[in-house]
């Protein structure tokens, strides 16, 4: 019975492979298109209506306000007018996190899923302004607290980065639960099977 439960396992866990990259690429393609055209037409609009520099409103709730920046370096400043650079790293990270999500990481779930499309979005929205325009168009710009103006693009990366570690740490904590039960399952199982022996 040992055999046959290991032998019918063993055919499942590549059909279980298969489905969990079928579902990863259907919810990775449609978070990134969805968040990658909300970044490419909040920019569009805002660059086509507006000048560089322009303040478009004044604090909303007294915690952001609309700023349009031509921004060619990183947040801060820092690395200015290394754009092209910048843009090829970009293309390199969200690179990596696709070969990681559906070569390395066939377990991956929902929520690693998610994160990782929006960082690969937010990426790909801001590379393509710097290929396209020599620089990322930013727009949001915080009130309340001292920090660089923004855009959807960057919200995408963040709180996508956030989300990929959350479901980092949830894969490990089902993992550990899944070996803790197989263990005590085997456990149970050796122990009926050696009965007759004691006896």
């Amino acid at each position: 019975m040992n055999e046959q439960t290991t032998a019918s396992a063993s055919a499942e866990a590549p059909a279980s492979k298969h489905s969990n990259r079928t579902r990863n690429a259907l919810v990775f393609g449609a978070v990134a298109l969805v968040w990658l055209a909300l970044d490419v037409l909040t920019k569009g609009w805002v660059a086509g209506n507006y000048a560089q520099g322009e303040v478009i409103t004044e604090p909303i709730l007294g915690l952001v306000r609309f700023h349009l920046v031509h921004n060619t370096g990183a947040a801060w400043g820092m690395f200015g007018d290394s754009t092209f650079l910048l843009g090829v790293m970009s293309l390199v990270v969200c690179a990596a996190l696709v070969v990681y999500l559906f070569a390395l990481s066939p377990k991956a779930g929902v929520i690693e899923t998610v994160g990782i499309a929006l960082v690969v979005a937010g990426g790909l929205g801001n590379v393509l302004d710097r290929f396209t325009l020599g620089y990322v168009v930013d727009f949001i710009e915080p009130t309340f607290i001292d920090f660089p103006v923004f855009n959807v693009a960057d919200i995408g990366v963040t709180c996508g980065f956030v989300i990929f570690l959350i479901g980092v740490v949830t894969l490990w904590r089902r993992e550990d639960r899944a070996a803790a039960e197989l263990a005590a399952r085997a456990e149970r199982v050796g122990s009926v099977d050696e009965g007759p022996d004691a006896r």
